[in-house]
């Protein structure tokens, strides 16, 4: 009797671990600069997501970034980021509106969503665009 007692819990236990390992929570998740670098150095498939303006953007962006600015993640997001099980590595200029973009990519049932916070704070390569200014 015991021993089908133990076999019964066993078998529980590993029947529901394989079952939520494979249904990820869609949890909101703030990581360092340097966390989202390395992130970006050993994977293979990622989206650095910029929520600035088109302004802000066309001024200076991480290589390789796109974007969707942050008013326009819910109208924009399904359509351009179909998959929501892809790596989203979330980004704008000082936190604020990575923030609120990530948490609401969250809502929108996106599993792997990490706010890297703000270019501020990013010392890897930039791309930038000189605009010269008249006077």
């Amino acid at each position: 009797m015991k021993n089908k007692l133990f076999c019964l819990i066993v078998f529980a236990s590993l029947f529901f671990s394989c079952a939520s390992s494979e249904t990820q929570e869609a949890v909101y998740r703030r990581i360092s600069a340097s966390e989202a670098r390395k992130m970006m150095q050993e994977l293979k498939e990622y989206i650095i997501l910029d929520v600035r303006t088109e302004v802000e953007f066309a001024q200076r962006r991480i290589p390789g970034a796109v974007l969707i600015p942050h008013a326009e993640i819910r109208n924009r997001a399904e359509k351009e980021l179909p998959d929501k099980n892809m790596v989203i590595l979330v980004h704008c200029q000082l936190g604020r509106r990575s923030e609120n973009a990530a948490r609401k990519l969250v809502s929108m049932g996106y599993v792997n969503v990490y706010d890297f916070g703000g270019l501020a704070d990013w010392p890897y390569e930039i791309d930038e665009t000189r605009v010269e200014r008249t006077r």
